[in-house]
């Protein structure tokens, strides 16, 4: 079994991911950057190689259930454990500039959205959770959203109170309850398992109208990525301060 701390993070071959990546491995993390198409993921790789961290790529696609296993091989071969989960893959099939009304979202639209951002985390942790609790003190962050806040949303003058994409806000509701519920069941372990709000950042899915820079985007993941054995679990969370649920 590997000695180093290893982790894995989905949709790790741009955005978010990428740089949760590099700035894990800054840490003296091992990384596995999960990608749908493995050439650009091992382009990446080579990339953060050059930089002089340990970056490593392996294709994996979250709407496929056979990456799910093919991704335990891979961990359990190599390393015997998996330290560090980061659930960073996520989609949105709507428009945070012109959101469709509620009454009007499609099913199409809110199946496929829950299959990616809530069905396939689960399933994926699932699958990989007998590794995390191999590793000495496991970590597992699910990347949600402020969006994903009831509290806010059904507050008004609250900065999310006008922006409603139904399918996406739901999908990364229905995360965090996830994370709560998963963080119960390990309360008794060394796993922590805890929500992240990257922040509204300059990505495709958040455009170049966002506010944040990607360095900035990743430092929360990485934070709760790292947590020492004292940090919290079950929590929703923003640079360091927690979101109301």
């Amino acid at each position: 079994m590997s000695t180093e701390k290893i982790a894995f993070v989905t949709g790790g071959n741009r955005g978010i991911g990428l740089e949760t990546a590099r700035q894990l491995a800054a840490t003296g993390v091992e990384v596995v950057i999960g990608s749908r198409d493995l050439k650009k993921g091992e382009a990446e790789a080579a990339k953060l190689r050059g930089e002089g961290l340990k970056v490593n790529a392996i294709e994996f696609d979250i709407t496929k259930q056979a990456d799910y296993k093919k991704a335990y091989d891979y961990f359990n071969k190599k390393y015997g454990k998996l330290d560090i989960l980061i659930n960073n893959a996520g989609i949105s099939r709507e428009s945070f500039a012109k959101p469709s009304a509620p009454s009007t979202v499609s099913p199409a639209v809110l199946r496929e959205t829950f299959e990616t951002n809530f069905f396939g985390q689960i399933e994926l942790t699932q699958t990989l959770l007998p590794l995390i609790r191999k590793a000495p003190e496991g970590r597992i962050v699910n990347l949600s959203s402020i969006l994903g806040s009831l509290t806010l949303h059904a507050t008004p003058g609250s900065p999310i109170y006008d922006f409603k994409t139904l399918a996406y806000d739901a999908s990364k509701t229905a995360l965090n309850q996830f994370t709560v519920h998963l963080a119960h069941e390990l309360r008794n372990t060394k796993i922590k398992v805890n929500s992240a709000h990257p922040g509204w950042v300059k990505t495709e899915m958040g455009t170049d109208a966002a506010p944040m820079e990607i360095p900035d985007g990743a430092k929360t993941s990485v934070q709760l990525a790292t947590l020492p054995a004292d940090g919290p679990t079950g929590g929703y969370f923003h640079m360091g301060q927690s979101l109301p649920w």
